[in-house]
């Protein structure tokens, strides 16, 4: 079971989470927050490099993409090599960001949150690189705010963590961030078309305390 495991995670979910982080909701949604990125950007959790599109080449002067998969990141190549934007990967889960304190203007965190295991760890690495005037952009999904919804993702969940790469469907996003040490700025949050149990949202930006 371990090797069929191994060789799920490495050749069938890359191909399963791009097909359900590249549909045209979501692509709007990362069109609200990734071209506000500035600066010396972090992106974590790049996957196969769904969000390059959308920024401005204009405003990002490097864009490192942390990404642990080497599934996801051979899916992305060809993305990268297409970007006019100097990408550099960091081959690391978030909770280990290699980078130096304060050497980051913006950390871009889509669709992400929802599978670190240590996710407190990796907020508090995010804000470790963060300068004091940076920001985190954030566009994920989580816990519902309508209670029926909820108690379906609650049972829902043990089921679709194994399939989904780890993904859990009940966090609650803005209680992460801050818990991780940032102030939210602005959160917004609606349910995109499709199966209500996975698809509650939130976006918005938020800042080191």
């Amino acid at each position: 079971m371990g090797r069929i495991a191994a060789a799920y995670d490495r050749f069938i979910l890359p191909h399963l989470i791009h097909l359900a982080c590249g549909n045209e909701a979501i692509e709007r949604q990362r069109g609200k927050v990734v071209p506000h990125a500035t600066g010396r950007v972090l992106e974590i959790g790049m996957g196969s490099g769904l969000n390059l599109a959308h920024y401005d080449p204009g405003k990002v002067d490097l864009l490192w993409g942390l990404e642990p998969s080497e599934g996801m990141r051979r899916k992305a190549l060809r993305r990268v090599e297409a970007s006019p934007i100097d990408v550099r990967w960091l081959d690391l889960p978030a909770e280990e960001i290699p980078l130096e304190e304060h050497s980051v203007d913006t950390v871009v965190l889509t669709y992400s949150l929802c599978t670190i295991p240590g996710w407190r760890q990796a907020l508090e690495q995010m804000r470790r690189v963060l300068k004091p005037d940076g920001r985190l952009l954030i566009a994920e999904h989580g816990k519902a705010t309508d209670a029926a919804v909820h108690r379906w993702q609650q049972r829902l969940e043990p089921i679709w963590k194994p399939i989904a790469g780890g993904c859990h469907l009940t966090r609650d996003i803005p209680a992460l961030v801050e818990a991780g040490g940032f102030s939210i700025e602005t959160m917004e949050t609606m349910f995109l078309p499709g199966p209500r149990f996975a698809t509650f949202n939130y976006w918005g930006a938020a800042r080191p305390r």
